[in-house]
């Protein structure tokens, strides 16, 4: 659910560089996936990124699972001329956490995504008409089959790693569940087993603000030709859907220290409702809502929170031990101290699950003044933790 905003700066010399966005069909006809709302979906497209080289053994593969509105570009750029890195440039690449020296990073947008991979405003192959909402319910479980049936696809049968925060966390927690041997190691940041009350309420919000635009038009406002995010469907709802959410990823903190009650265009109060920028942290969520509906479809923003509100490990598998006891994966949950939207207690539900089931596990509460988004931004405090669990995971393959 995180925003991918503050990204940490970044030089050409310490990134993977330039790098192209993949495209594979899986699940085609008369092989479909079974989604476990029990209807059926295929073909689907899915885009990813790749970045290092696999060996020839194929065990140096790690695989990051994005958050919310997040993309399969995590590292380097697209162009020469882009000034856009990946959304953890900070910690894919050459001598980073994830050294593209020494593993095989994967990323791939989600399914029900709107970056390439198959999702509500793609067309339906039957119809030749965007699915809109005639698209099948997914779930967390669903987006992890299409990534495993990826890796399986790239000819990997046992992952190094699997990295992920926010929503990210959850696919990790749902992969290790569900295919207990097939990760050696599981990285869980920020996260949680199951969405909070809390959580579910900000989605309807959201999801609400969305609906009752009148753009929206029952999910069914692409048109005949394809156009740009922003350009067509509900922006104004969708617009205010991120800014409700993006107020969830930050602290008190972080706001206060960064706007306060600092007023935008003038030094006194102006005295009129009809002035929607008065403050300045009023001016930064619409910013940030404009840029949110130039990048992303409101259909796939319905169905992922959706997604988000059924996981619960403990409902599928009876309880987080059971969930989690099978596999022998060695796992990193960190969690801050200042994110109300996955708190720490939340953390530490899978941490003692771990505990009573004999895994290894390493927890942290990170300090940061951040928030929710503090995993994508504090990324020095995470290569500490991360760079030595993949290491020793590593070590451990090579030694046998």
């Amino acid at each position: 659910m995180a925003s991918e905003i503050a990204q940490p700066e970044t030089t050409d010399a310490k990134s993977v560089g330039i790098v192209q966005t993949q495209y594979v069909t899986l699940f085609e006809p008369p092989h479909p996936l079974t989604l476990e709302g029990g209807q059926q979906l295929g073909p689907i497209t899915v885009a990813y990124e790749t970045y290092g080289e696999l060996t020839p053994e194929r065990d140096n593969a790690i695989y990051v699972c994005h958050a919310l509105t997040g993309d399969a570009h995590v590292a380097g750029k697209h162009s020469v001329d882009s000034r856009k890195f990946g959304w953890w440039d900070g910690l894919v690449g050459p001598g980073k956490a994830l050294d593209t020296n020494r593993y095989f990073v994967i990323c791939a947008n989600v399914l029900g995504g709107c970056q390439g991979t198959t999702g509500p405003s793609c067309r339906n192959p039957a119809t030749g008409q965007p699915y809109g909402l005639r698209f099948p319910f997914i779930t967390v479980g669903d987006m992890v089959e299409v990534h495993a049936a990826l890796v399986r696809h790239l000819g990997i049968e046992t992952l190094l790693g699997i990295v992920g925060g926010s929503l990210g966390g959850m696919q990790v927690l749902d992969w290790v569940a569900r295919y207990p041997e097939m990760a050696r190691s599981a990285i869980c940041l920020a996260s949680a087993a199951k969405l909070s009350a809390q959580g579910i309420a900000f989605n309807a919000v959201g999801r609400r603000a969305i609906t009752a635009d009148p753009q929206y038009q029952n999910g069914d406002y692409y048109g005949d030709e394809p156009a740009k995010y922003g350009e067509v469907g509900p922006r104004f709802g969708l617009a205010l859907a991120r800014m409700v959410a993006h107020i969830t990823y930050l602290s008190e903190a972080s706001i206060e220290r960064k706007f306060g009650r600092d007023l935008q265009h003038s030094d006194h109060l102006a005295y009129d409702l009809q002035r929607e920028t008065e403050f300045k942290i009023e001016s930064y969520l619409h910013y940030q809502g404009k840029r949110f509906i130039e990048r992303f479809d409101a259909n796939s923003y319905l169905y992922l929170t959706r997604a988000m509100d059924y996981f619960d490990l403990t409902q599928r598998y009876g309880s987080l031990q059971k969930a989690l006891g099978r596999t022998n994966a060695r796992f990193l949950i960190t969690s801050y101290h200042t994110d109300w939207l996955f708190p720490s207690s939340q953390s530490k539900e899978i941490v003692t699950a771990l505990v009573e089931t004999r895994r290894h596990v390493t927890y942290l509460e990170l300090e940061s003044v951040f928030g929710h988004d503090s995993f994508l931004i504090e990324i020095e405090q995470l290569e500490e933790l991360v760079t030595p669990l993949l290491l020793e995971t590593y070590r451990r393959i090579r030694d046998v």
